[in-house]
């Protein structure tokens, strides 16, 4: 099979990898792509996601069997459905679907007419109002635009003075634009937080193993909140219990309802969820791959994940087998200033990793001598080995050697699984 993926980051580098090391799949092409990737052996083309018309004729006219969407927005813009049109079939939620992401309220809004374990919260569309909350509710506190903000639209205000300045942000400075028109307003959860994501066509569903990302740009949980900094799998603080309670009484439900109020779901379901006290709870939901959560999962398939695609497709059933003896862990180098004021251009060493290991590129262009850094997230080094300390210290012995002049990242992902 030829496949289409949509996307450039380092997200879809791991899913355009995996659907490689299958051998259903023949040939990957990524749009638009980055530079990095075809270091791998994948084909890039430069056509914007955005451009569904350009993408309906390049597929038509290159004879691919079917295209994976990789970010969100194509997917809210609703790209599904106009490849659907087209007579394409696309594995990713339709536009309908995909409001589960596309807005904080409508999600929060579908947990509380089907009882599925969340923070309680308010939405509001003003300052004034959504300010007299926080003065009368206290903190801590949580503030969400309530649209797309590309990861960085969450404050965990502390205090109300910090929880009164993110409000300001989204409705004087309108910071996230449009995506800020709303803002969800949610009681601070206590515990551990994880990720766990589905395959998911209708009401069936095939949950992967869990991870835990990185918010937080600094060592020690500390700045400001980003894209993921790095991630890892297992998360061994979190219980088979935890997972199976989350499996009943988040992924269940929430797919089934999707299906029973006309939305029903086709596509990757990613459940933030955090191990509260009370049981597991959800804090967010995504209509696609988790961005760095992709890259240490992806790593554990051991059966064909374009096989597996394909069968859903079809609405046949797929089969999708993990390694649970072995632990993946990954580091994202990012640019100088990353989240709020990126400092681009940084140049990208040549690195060297070995057969348990991987490099996926993101924010990554052609310079003068080779790669050059041309956003936040720049790369991902991941490697897979016995435990978690062992691929931490692996890890870290590929990135602590690199000259990262104009880059930075985080020397503790999987610190938590450390000293749970």
């Amino acid at each position: 099979m030829k496949v289409l993926v949509i996307g450039s980051g380092a997200r879809e580098h791991a899913i355009a990898h995996a659907l490689m090391r299958g051998d259903s799949v023949s040939e990957v092409t990524v749009a638009p792509g980055n530079p990095g990737m075809e270091l791998d052996g994948i084909r890039t083309t430069q056509l914007n996601p955005s451009n569904h018309a350009a993408l309906i004729d390049f597929v038509k006219n290159n004879g691919y069997d079917w295209v994976f969407v990789g970010p969100e927005v194509p997917l809210i813009e609703g790209i599904v459905d106009d490849f659907a049109a087209a007579g394409i079939k696309a594995f990713g939620p339709n536009k309908a679907a995909a409001q589960i992401e596309g807005s904080k309220d409508f999600a929060k809004q579908l947990m509380e007419r089907h009882d599925i374990p969340t923070a309680k919260y308010q939405t509001f569309d003003d300052l004034e109002r959504s300010t007299a909350y926080v003065r009368e509710h206290g903190a801590p506190i949580v503030i969400k635009a309530d649209g797309l903000a590309a990861g960085k639209g969450v404050t965990v205000a502390m205090d109300e003075e910090t929880a009164i300045a993110a409000l300001e942000d989204i409705f004087v400075d309108h910071r996230f634009g449009n995506a800020g028109a709303k803002v969800v307003i949610e009681d601070f959860l206590e515990g551990q937080e994880f990720s766990l994501m589905s395959f998911v066509n209708g009401t069936d569903f095939w949950p992967m193993p869990i991870s835990q990302d990185h918010k937080r740009a600094y060592d020690g949980d500390k700045g400001p909140n980003t894209g993921g900094m790095g991630a890892y799998s297992p998360v061994p603080q979190i219980g088979q219990d935890v997972i199976d309670t989350a499996i009943e009484t988040i992924v269940k439900p929430t797919v089934q309802a999707m299906a029973d109020e006309g939305t029903p779901f086709t596509g990757i379901l990613y459940a933030g969820l955090i191990a509260t006290a009370d049981g597991p709870k959800v804090i967010e939901f995504n209509a696609r791959f988790g961005d760095p959560e992709t890259e240490v999962v992806l790593p554990k398939l051991t059966s064909d994940l374009g096989a597996g695609i394909n069968a859903i497709l079809n609405d046949e059933t797929p089969e999708f087998t993990w390694d649970e003896d072995n632990a993946t862990l990954g580091v994202v180098l990012a640019s100088d200033g990353y989240p709020t004021n990126v400092v681009k251009g940084a140049a990208i060493p040549e690195i060297k990793v070995d057969d348990d290991s991987h490099v996926y590129y993101a924010g990554v262009t052609r310079g003068e001598h080779g790669l050059v850094a041309n956003s936040g997230r720049v790369l991902f080094v991941e490697t897979s080995a016995a435990d978690i300390k062992t691929a931490q210290d692996k890890v870290y012995g590929i990135i602590d050697k690199l000259d990262t002049t104009g880059m930075f990242y985080r020397h503790d992902i999987g610190f938590k699984a450390l000293n749970a």
